[in-house]
């Protein structure tokens, strides 16, 4: 298998509009299939597409940092994405390259991202339905969309992630963090650099996710650039992301 890779940054509008440029441009064989890392710049929780927002995000809180804060075309729970300690990546590839069944295809396309911070030195392992973790805490989250003939899934690695501001960001109901058998969020997350007691850099978590990736999907990463019709068309939609409509769809 071959995937284009593309290392890129942005804010939080721009790249879920591009995540959805290239689920429609690969729809329709207009880019190949391809796996992005990239940072939301600057620091901004992304919620899924069926949450309700003033029960997900402390709103006054992240706006008092100038966090960004979107709705996610994928559903899931509530993400930080920290400028300075996480990356995102996502995976746009023909559906009939992934596993049908829906726990297996998050396996799948996580796998990744377990090997990368294995790679690192911590032992991480998928437990399903769609999270990462290191010592039974986690590093790691995914989303997955379906649509076209394609697969969308993206997903953090939490490689140095201030996890005080992730805890004062995120809101969890207690029945969610009482079947976790834990007392707060903090409690449940961790990142590698926590784990391995060093702070990971940046360039090194680029360098063990393209090392996961390829090893885990036995695919030849070649790295790329965006093509106009996918610039032209995240920026077409980069409106519907940055809108209060779409933010607020579910207050």
């Amino acid at each position: 298998m071959k995937l284009r890779l593309i290392i890129d940054e942005g804010d939080a509008a721009y790249n879920m509009a591009l995540d959805e440029a290239m689920l429609v441009l690969r729809a329709v064989g207009a880019i190949p299939d391809t796996l992005r890392l990239y940072v939301f710049k600057p620091s901004a929780v992304t919620i899924g597409y069926f949450q309700s927002l003033s029960s997900s995000v402390n709103l006054d809180y992240v706006k008092s940092l100038g966090i960004d804060v979107v709705r996610r075309p994928t559903g899931g729970g509530a993400v930080y994405h920290d400028s300075e300690g996480e990356i995102t990546y996502s995976i746009i590839i023909s559906a009939d390259k992934v596993p049908k069944d829906f726990i297996e295809s998050f396996r799948y396309l996580a796998e990744g991202v377990i090997r990368a911070a294995k790679y690192l030195g911590a032992p991480a392992e998928f437990v399903p339905l769609n999270d990462g973790v290191i010592a039974g805490k986690k590093f790691s989250g995914q989303a997955q969309l379906r649509r076209l003939g394609v697969v969308l899934q993206h997903g953090t690695f939490m490689y140095a992630t201030n996890l005080d501001v992730l805890s004062n960001a995120l809101l969890s109901p207690k029945i969610k963090l009482v079947s976790k058998g834990v007392k707060s969020i903090r409690d449940r997350v961790t990142t590698i650099s926590e784990y391995l007691g060093r702070r990971v850099s940046r360039d090194e978590a680029v360098k063990a996710l393209i090392k996961g990736f390829s090893d885990a999907l036995k695919a030849e990463l070649i790295e790329g650039s965006l093509t106009e019709a996918e610039l032209v068309l995240a920026n077409s939609l980069k409106w519907k992301y940055g809108s209060r409509e779409w933010t607020y769809l579910r207050p």
